[in-house]
């Protein structure tokens, strides 16, 4: 190997041990770019060893450059907002009335409250995007009551787990808006070609909460005394989700017509749910101190992971390391679609170990350049990315939508119970990697058909 591979590989390394070790990642990130560029100019000045291109600290300041562009990118704006958004959203009230009139609807059915459950899943997905949001208040409000159902405690569990990831893929997406600035990528086109895989994930949960009550009733059992169904209940669950409903559409149908940006759209959707939360008496000056502060620190800790990842970016490519990488990549005796799966499978296991935002920042822009080398096209790529990297909220030890639930359930669900119900959901999520990697045109249908072009 040359020198500047053995550095590329020991940056990698140290990297990895670091965030095994628990130091924080933005720190991990900052410093070790730090580090490394100290060791380069050591010994370009002291050894006569041509490994950096930044050999001289004058040149690391080009880091406050790219910050600087970074902070000014117009699409990052979307973020708070969105997040706000979301956390707004839980503090309305609107949930809460949707599962009440969900719950009635379907109360007679084998598996029915989990059947809510993953329909609440989907609105909320396309309404908050904030997963942690999400999983906390399907918990909160559906486990205690299917636990009085008698069901599965590992089916209860799982099925609120991955009803509340599908809100990071679904748009509008915290994650796709990230992953768009990251290669410099439509976030319509993205939105539009994540709509159909996300719906379509969610409806395979469906499928397999209803296949679970007609095979396992023991698991998902029925009411024994439910009433009789009324038209004055499916009135009312229809005039429940009437205002996720308009917020959804507010967000992204002003966003997928052009009339607005994403940026713009995710103030709209901010005011409309604070106008949400007014109009369901929710709305004080306690919800929105609250709500302020977690927007702020949520965005602190996006922020934070986006600056040091920035100067991971430009020591690494300073190195050499995307030339590394994707002479690594063409060098596997796969093929193209070989590569790709092999890059699906590294996301994959990297999923049980990172957070999605250290693999969006670190591993996607350095595999992204390999892929739309060998032909693909990116915004399909990035949703089958996207697919995938969301396993990593449901996989143990680092699945965070795992740590929202254990923190929420009663006592009596242990984390064994846990891990147990999220198996099956984390097959579906590849099973529908799988879909949409076969059929392209799950992704690239909406976008054309809207937009004429994709990528």
């Amino acid at each position: 190997m040359e020198v500047y591979e053995i550095i590329v590989v020991a940056f990698l390394v140290t990297f990895i041990a670091s965030i095994f070790l628990g130091y924080p990642i933005a720190w991990t990130l900052g410093g070790l770019s730090l580090i490394f560029t100290a060791g380069g100019i050591l010994l370009h000045d002291y050894f006569g060893v041509d490994t950096f291109l930044l050999t001289r600290w004058g040149n690391f300041a080009i880091i406050v450059d790219r910050i600087f562009a970074t902070m000014a990118n117009w699409v990052l704006v979307a973020l708070p907002m969105f997040v706000y958004m979301g956390l707004m959203l839980d503090r309305s009230g609107v949930a809460e009335k949707m599962m009440t009139n969900f719950v009635r609807v379907f109360r007679g059915m084998r598996g029915g409250l989990a059947i809510t459950v993953v329909l609440m899943g989907i609105l909320l997905a396309a309404s908050t995007g904030i997963v942690g949001a999400s999983v906390v208040l399907l918990a909160t409000l559906s486990i205690p009551i299917m636990m009085r159902q008698n069901y599965s405690k590992e089916l209860a569990s799982g099925v609120v787990a991955a009803a509340g990831t599908l809100g990071i893929l679904v748009p509008p997406s915290i994650m796709l808006v990230i992953m768009a600035d990251q290669l410099s990528i439509s976030v319509g086109d993205l939105f539009m070609g994540a709509v159909v895989p996300g719906v379509a994930l969610g409806f395979l949960y469906l499928v397999y909460v209803i296949i679970v009550g007609l095979v396992r009733p023991d698991m998902a059992p029925a009411p024994p005394e439910a009433e009789p169904l009324t038209g004055r209940e499916i009135w009312g669950a229809i005039l429940a989700t009437v205002p996720t409903a308009a917020l959804i559409i507010a967000v992204l149908g002003t966003i997928f017509t052009g009339f607005a940006t994403p940026s713009e759209a995710s103030g709209v959707g901010a005011f409309g749910a604070t106008l949400l939360a007014f109009f369901n008496k929710r709305l004080n000056l306690k919800v929105i101190r609250q709500v302020g502060i977690e927007t702020a620190l949520t965005t602190a800790f996006i922020f934070g992971i986006f600056l040091g990842a920035t100067a991971f970016a430009l020591v690494m490519r300073s190195l050499g390391g995307d030339e590394f990488i994707a002479h690594l990549l063409k060098g596997l005796p796969f093929g193209s679609t070989g590569i790709l799966i092999f890059i699906l499978f590294i996301t994959f296991i990297s999923g049980f170990f990172l957070d999605w935002l250290e693999i969006v920042l670190i591993i996607l822009p350095l595999v992204a350049p390999v892929v739309k080398d060998l032909g693909f096209n990116l915004v399909w790529f990035v949703v089958v990315f996207a697919v995938c990297l969301q396993t990593s909220f449901l996989t143990p030890p680092v699945g965070f939508s795992l740590f929202y639930l254990k923190g929420v359930v009663p006592k009596d669900i242990t984390t064994t119970h846990i891990y147990r119900g999220i198996i099956p959901f984390v097959i579906l999520q590849l099973i529908m990697v799988a879909i949409v990697f076969i059929w392209p045109e799950l992704v690239l249908w909406l976008p054309q058909k809207v937009y004429g072009s994709v990528g």
